[in-house]
């Protein structure tokens, strides 16, 4: 579901989605990615970019098939996965950039927005916070990635008609950092990794520490009730009949 390409000599890696067709993050990927982040962590490694090995997708967020008509426990298990992935990527101290090579709703987006640095190819993708369209409000530590890339207003009207930014979009309202040809993209990436690379690892991580932990820690302070939340808005009938619909509009686009 993972590869690691790792570059020892720069303390660097790639770490790439391979989870197809969509990359979608189902509770092994989220397990799996966090296990990674640690990994390079615990051996000294600088940063990883994270890319995707889709030709048109970057992650299309948690995988909805987990999400339908699951039991309270397989639930559960997904959310506590979620919560604790983005902790470990929003949180690490290694260089993150975001290598956004087409669509990235959901959670893909939340992946892209807890990066350092995010780069997303100029055409064939979109990126945003599109829940409400399966019947459910993202949570607040979702919300408040949005809110703090692009203003508050603008935030809450694309989080309330689960508004996907086009590229251009994207960059001007701060959700990604720059746009590049496909061609250019992991040759941008590896661009953008060299120039946090010639900031001293202390001053990069302290600066870092400080501007998100407040928001991992108010996480922590109610991480229990947004579990219940999360689970009992799932489990909800009507929850349930708005992803079956979805799943259904899938299976006849593919037909």
């Amino acid at each position: 579901m993972v590869s690691v390409i790792e570059d020892e000599k720069k303390g660097t890696a790639r770490v790439i989605l391979q989870n197809p067709p969509v990359n979608a993050l189902n509770t092994e990927l989220l397990v799996k990615l966090s296990t990674i982040i640690k990994d390079l962590e615990e051996r000294k490694f600088r940063g990883f970019i994270l890319e995707s090995a889709s030709p048109k997708v970057f992650c299309a967020g948690l995988d909805i098939s987990e999400l339908y008509n699951p039991s309270e426990e397989k639930i559960t298990v997904l959310w506590k996965a979620f919560q604790t992935l983005w902790k470990t990527l929003y949180l690490t101290p290694l260089i993150t950039v975001a290598a956004i090579n087409g669509h990235a709703p959901a959670g893909g987006c939340v992946l892209a927005l807890s990066c350092d640095h995010g780069i997303m190819v100029k055409s064939g993708g979109i990126i945003g916070l599109n829940e409400t369209l399966l019947g459910f409000p993202a949570p607040k530590w979702v919300q408040l990635l949005l809110v703090n890339a692009c203003k508050l207003g603008k935030a809450e009207h694309s989080l309330k008609i689960s508004k996907l930014f086009t590229p251009q979009e994207a960059v001007e309202h701060d959700i990604v950092n720059e746009l590049v040809d496909s061609s250019y993209l992991h040759s941008k990436a590896e661009e953008a990794m060299d120039k946090f690379l010639s900031i001293p690892v202390s001053s990069f991580t302290k600066t870092k520490l400080s501007m998100r932990k407040p928001f991992v820690d108010d996480l922590i302070s109610y991480q229990e009730r947004d579990l219940e939340d999360v689970v009992g808005m799932f489990l909800h009938s009507e929850t349930q009949k708005m992803i079956g619909k979805y799943l259904e509009s899938l299976k006849n686009k593919k037909k």
